[in-house]
């Protein structure tokens, strides 16, 4: 009987491996592990790194979807969809879920409501994913040879996180057309939803004649009129119901606007209607939703005619901009008293660097130096009197000249020096707040 052959031998040549068979089940098994192991390792290494993941996404929509430009609501709900969409694709490879135990994540569903409340087209929706995809198959490929040691391992890794990411765009925007055209068709219900889009024609086209607008809105356009925009946060409780509420109290309060419009499920748009530039100036327009802490107001200035029906509409617009970018946000903002914050907080970052320039170390966010910059914003505004200074914020004169004297030290040089954009910088603070200062050390 002959011999079997040692295990550290070679196979005798009547024992070969069929053709094709490379593995025993064994060592199948073991590589299975190391490819699962490779995708789960590359997936937790880039859920680290989510915000830079998004940033870098966010980047390229901007740059190839030009629906999502100029609306701060769509891209900041672009924001949470991105970092939501990319959060549950790296937990499900990480842990090996399979997408049919997937849901669409809220915010990506929030994302997509709101497109069809603005009647942006459902391409633009999902050519974000269709490059999100590209983007995040190459991430994985990028990370993945340097955790497989074999190019049948590499192939079999890159492949399982192909066909996840296939199968979960796949699955969510299957999800998503149907959440949109779902919100298309109630928005559509809803009676102002004509008017609506009427309105917003006339404020985007330029060709449209006063004449032509005045059908269009229903407004007499030779009269002074008021922009105002009324929002509450989106993730307030019933922020649906308490919207509905209020356009129907602002319909029944004296004095009612004379057009108001949804802009989405929780902002309105509304503008008020007087005989004469006192009459508009003298309108009380908080009547309607006083009692309703959580109802953010923002207003323009009066104006007449067609231009100034948008005008006073763009004004409250970048009015509303300042309100939720101060910190904390402002209830009523009047374009009128944050002119000069609207036309700087479209890019706060920068705000943010050129007040710090201007206050040196009265830049920071803490009581003590927000005094400092009261007394000297006053003190400027006073014509440098320490007397008028003291009465006007009730304190004694001494106060103010040690204050002066101490802001003057904190800032690192004279008030006298770069004086306009020191003054211009103290009124930014004193309107935005937090959000253009530098938080103190002992945060």
């Amino acid at each position: 009987m002959p011999k079997p052959p040692s295990s550290g031998g070679p196979e005798p040549h009547g024992t070969a491996l069929p053709r094709g068979q490379r593995r025993r089940p064994r060592e199948r098994g073991r590589d299975d592990a190391v490819v699962r192991n490779a995708v789960s390792g590359v997936a937790g290494t880039l859920n680290a790194q989510l915000a830079e993941r998004t940033a870098e996404l966010e980047q390229i929509f901007r740059a190839e979807i030009p629906e999502v430009h100029g609306d701060e609501a769509i891209e900041e709900l672009l924001a949470a969809s991105t970092a939501s969409n990319l959060s549950v694709m790296f937990e499900a490879l990480r842990h090996g879920i399979a997408v049919d135990q997937i849901d669409v994540p809220p915010p990506a569903a929030a994302y997509t409501r709101r497109f069809a409340q603005r009647g942006l087209p459902l391409e633009a929706l999902l050519r974000a994913y269709r490059l999100g995809d590209h983007r995040f198959i190459q991430w994985f490929l990028a990370h993945l040879a340097d955790r497989t040691d074999t190019p049948e391992g590499l192939e079999r890794a890159a492949s399982e996180v192909v066909a996840f990411t296939v199968a979960y765009v796949d699955r969510i925007s299957e999800a998503l057309i149907e959440i949109y055209r779902e919100e298309r068709k109630l928005w559509g219900q809803r009676t102002d939803a004509a008017r609506a889009a009427q309105v917003r024609a006339v404020l985007a086209d330029s060709s449209v004649d006063e004449t032509t607008a005045e059908i269009m809105t229903g407004m007499a356009l030779h009269r002074w009129h008021v922009g105002v925009v009324l929002w509450m946060a989106p993730d307030q409780r019933d922020v649906v119901e308490r919207m509905d509420e209020v356009a129907t109290s602002l319909r029944a309060a004296r004095p009612a606007p004379a057009l108001l419009v949804p802009a989405d499920t929780h902002t309105l748009w509304a503008w008020y209607a007087a005989a004469s530039e006192q009459e508009a100036q003298a309108l009380d327009l908080d009547d309607g939703v006083a009692g309703d802490s959580r109802i953010r107001l923002a207003i323009g200035e009066p104006a007449r005619h067609l231009a100034g029906f948008r005008t006073t509409h763009g004004e409250a617009l970048r009015a509303q901009l300042v309100a939720q970018t101060a910190v904390p946000p402002h209830r009523v903002t009047r374009f009128a008293e944050v002119r000069l914050s609207a036309l700087l907080s479209e890019n706060v970052e920068e705000v943010r660097v050129w007040v710090g320039r201007a206050l040196g170390g009265l830049v920071i966010d803490d009581e003590p130096t927000a005094r400092l910059r009261d007394t000297v914003r006053t003190y400027l505004e006073s014509g440098g009197q320490s007397t008028l200074t003291a009465e006007r914020m009730h304190i004694h004169r001494n106060t103010v000249r040690y204050r002066v004297r101490r802001a003057e030290e904190v800032r690192g040089r004279p008030l006298d020096e770069e004086r306009i954009d020191l003054e211009a910088a103290l009124v930014v603070c004193a309107q935005l707040g937090s959000s253009v200062l530098r938080p103190s050390a002992s945060r």
